[in-house]
């Protein structure tokens, strides 16, 4: 049984892997993995968050702390996991800052695993897991209105230019018009404004309003300007 155990955590450079050792980063860094995954499930609820996120994030540790424990000092083996990560290709949409961050900690704390060093990933992953935390009870620089996008469908009749200026200025604390552009082939334009509003109970008012002022054309508001979700009145 000994001399099975050697032969499979052997490899041709005469390097050997042990069992032990093996497990102790594995279990160390998926340990590691499942706590900052925890900690990104309790400051994203509100924001909502994807269940293979979360997935990954436990996941990620371990698997790079077995690649680094793989590659060892042994240079011709980290070039050649090297060329075989260089052929894998990840096409996603840009995430959230914080997402990224969560992501190359979960990354990190597995370096630190695969080299041995677990009592530092450990420590390492409470503190700034505790300065997350407290970031996000504190709503550190976050803002009490997100700005919202509003679009104004009005006729090419219609004068737009401070035509909604006394209704945006009555439901909301700053405005901007950032972009104008035409549809229907020129008969109608669409009005783009970025808005914060004073206060979001008050949007049906505000939606109301502004259908009095544009002929009852599409009004849209989105409570977050690079999401689908959205009110509208056609």
């Amino acid at each position: 049984m000994s001399d099975f155990l050697y032969q499979i955590t052997s490899s041709s450079t005469a390097e050997t892997l042990t069992i032990p050792s093996l497990l102790a980063i594995l279990l160390s860094s998926l340990l590691i993995g499942l706590f900052i995954s925890v900690i990104y499930l309790l400051t994203h609820k509100k924001e909502g968050y994807s269940q293979a996120f979360c997935v990954a994030l436990i996941l990620l540790s371990p698997i790079v702390a077995l690649v680094i424990y793989l590659i060892g000092n042994n240079v011709a083996r980290a070039f050649s996991l090297a060329g075989a990560f260089a052929l894998i290709r990840f096409r996603s949409a840009p995430g959230d800052p914080k997402d990224i961050a969560f992501v190359f900690m979960s990354v990190v704390m597995g370096l630190a695993c695969g080299m041995g060093y677990w009592a530092f990933a450990a420590i390492a992953t409470v503190v700034i897991c505790l300065v997350i935390i407290v970031l996000h009870v504190t709503n550190f620089a976050g803002k009490k209105h997100e700005p919202c996008l509003l679009k104004i469908t009005v006729p090419e009749t219609l004068n737009y230019m401070g035509a909604f200026d006394d209704t945006l200025k009555k439901y909301t604390t700053s405005y901007k018009l950032t972009r104008v552009k035409s549809v229907d082939f020129g008969a109608l334009f669409e009005l783009e404004f970025t808005i914060t509003l004073k206060d979001s109970n008050q949007i049906r008012e505000l939606l109301d309003e502004v259908r009095t002022m544009n002929g009852n054309l599409k009004v849209m508001l989105s409570t977050e300007p690079s999401q689908v979700k959205s009110f509208h009145f056609q």
